[in-house]
């Protein structure tokens, strides 16, 4: 080979280097958090977007990074903190030379959130993105603004709605205007049907509907609310609430196994307060006349919470229903646990609202009556010192 064409190959090979070496491009940046100041230990990601590659690297304790090396290309370049992304900056596009400064403001960013919220609540209470709303905003950010401005005006309008026919059908249900309650939350079910509160308030409207009426009206009524109720129930099926509610309103409709059911997945989700859904469930049947089962309800109370002192008095009440009188003699004879229902009572309560009651009972019952029970909530007088 000649002295020339080995000085054309050199020349050559010195150009292939430099143009492989013009390839390489740079990326540095500060990041600062949002109280202003340099954040150390970020993790910078910069994915390559063109073709495939990933490269990562953090910030120095100034809040600097550098990733020297970089192919030339378009990139996203995103910051974590706490393995969270913070911020992120898309199509990245670097060049030989220079590095590319691409700098985060987490506080300026927040602040820029903020305005585009406020923008977006503004715009979608008017239905439109303004002239000057739009300015500095790419095509691709006016198409998203505009599509998230639609969704959020639906969302808007869809809760006026549900809120109207919501307190609508609060103010006729307070107002014991059971039909227009009815109605308002029935509209507010078909606008929303995930909101718990419209369907307990709708089966509540529909069973204090059916108060005062008889045959099929009645019935109609404490049907829709047991089908209202399930629909609640679905929604939260561990509410003992809920299955306490529901487990009255089945009583209503006297179905009384369906309801026991229901009465103990109350007290199972929510054993302290078991003794009061049952307690309920007797007073109920009290109204109803239904003096067995809710001996049988107060019973039950009584066994889940033993110290529940006005299940014994109701408890007594419902066996004293059952007493023989002697026609002869005109003697009493309770059935077995009425009177010491009576006197457990006064154990627990000495001074209750029921306590005078319960001596009336025993009285009557010809059972002495108990004179020193003391009462649990007194203080103990102070003992006498000895002499």
């Amino acid at each position: 080979m000649t002295l020339r064409n080995l000085a054309v190959a050199a020349t050559g090979m010195a150009f292939l280097a430099i143009s492989a070496l013009a390839q390489i491009t740079t990326i540095e940046g500060i990041v600062k958090g949002p109280d202003g100041k340099p954040v150390q230990g970020a993790e910078i990601h910069i994915n390559r977007t063109d073709i495939k590659g990933n490269y990562k690297t953090k910030t120095d304790k100034k809040g600097h990074y550098l990733y020297m090396g970089l192919p030339m290309g378009m990139y996203d370049v995103e910051v974590l903190i706490d393995g969270k992304t913070a911020d992120k900056q898309s199509k990245v596009k670097t060049s030989p030379g220079d590095p590319i400064p691409v700098n985060f403001d987490l506080h300026a960013a927040q602040q820029d959130q903020a305005a585009r919220q406020q923008i977006m609540q503004k715009a979608a209470e008017t239905g439109q993105l303004t002239d000057d709303m739009k300015r500095g905003m790419s095509k691709e950010q006016i198409a998203a603004m505009e599509k998230q401005i639609k969704e959020q005006s639906d969302k808007l309008k869809k809760n006026k709605e549900l809120n109207d026919a919501f307190n609508d059908g609060m103010t006729a249900l307070n107002a014991k205007q059971y039909p227009q309650a009815i109605e308002a939350f029935t509209k507010a079910s078909t606008v929303d049907p995930n909101q718990l509160a419209v369907w307990t308030n709708l089966a509540d409207a529909y069973l204090k509907n059916a108060e005062g009426k008889t045959g099929p009206d009645f019935d109609t009524n404490v049907q829709k609310g047991l089908e209202t109720y399930t629909k609640a129930l679905a929604l939260k099926p561990e509410d003992a609430g809920l299955h306490n509610n529901y487990a009255l309103a089945l009583a209503k409709a006297k179905k009384f196994d369906e309801c026991q059911a229901e009465l103990k997945k109350a007290a199972d989700l929510d054993p302290p307060n078991g003794g009061k859904y049952y307690y309920n469930l007797g007073a109920l049947l009290v109204n109803s006349g239904q003096s067995q089962p809710a001996a049988d309800a107060f019973k039950k109370a009584i066994e889940l919470t033993p110290t529940y002192a006005d299940a014994y008095y109701q408890y007594g009440v419902s066996l004293v229903g059952q007493a023989k009188i002697d026609p002869a003699t005109g003697k009493v004879s309770p059935v077995p646990g009425t009177v010491e229902a009576f006197q457990k009572y006064l154990e627990l309560q000495p001074t209750g609202q029921w306590a005078q009651a319960s001596k009336d009972m025993l009285a009557t019952l010809g059972t002495s009556i108990e004179t020193n029970f003391n009462d649990p909530n007194a203080k103990k007088a102070p003992a006498k010192k000895k002499k």
